[in-house]
């Protein structure tokens, strides 16, 4: 028989209960941090941003640029990175998993491999500085 726990730790705990009682200041941080990438980068010809529709709200959990191509976005990758940046993929096609291939009814899923080859996470954290974050606008914008 195993027995788990899956309750946090108290440390973790602590953590949160920390964030939950400074949940309006973080949340307004990390929209100012949203809105400066979006207004930064909007007039770039590579990359495309994200859309909030005029019916939804933005949680700001994170900010992510579509390059126009896989080539682009890991020659962007390696330029943000030699300049201390770190910026990463994180989308992976489900249809394409070693759990759901023999699931998947092998229909075309174009949308999703664009996004597996060219949605890049910019840095978005609290702690993330204006200068920081224009250096990181600067670089995408110059590349």
């Amino acid at each position: 028989m195993r027995v788990s726990s899956f309750l946090p730790s108290e440390i973790i705990s602590a953590f949160l209960w920390a964030q939950l009682e400074n949940i309006e200041n973080i949340q307004k941080k990390r929209l100012e941090i949203w809105e400066k990438y979006h207004k930064g980068l909007k007039n770039n010809e590579n990359i495309s941003l994200p859309v909030i529709p005029e019916y939804a709200t933005n949680n700001a959990h994170m900010f992510y640029i579509v390059c126009k191509n896989l080539d682009f976005r890991a020659e962007l990758i390696k330029k943000l990175k030699e300049n201390d940046i770190l910026a990463v993929f994180h989308y992976l096609s489900l249809h394409k998993s070693e759990f759901y291939t023999q699931k998947h009814d092998s229909r075309d899923l174009p949308n999703s491999d664009k996004f597996e080859d060219c949605l890049l996470r910019l840095p978005l954290f609290y702690e993330l500085t204006e200068e920081e974050q224009q250096k990181v606008i600067n670089i995408i914008n110059q590349f």
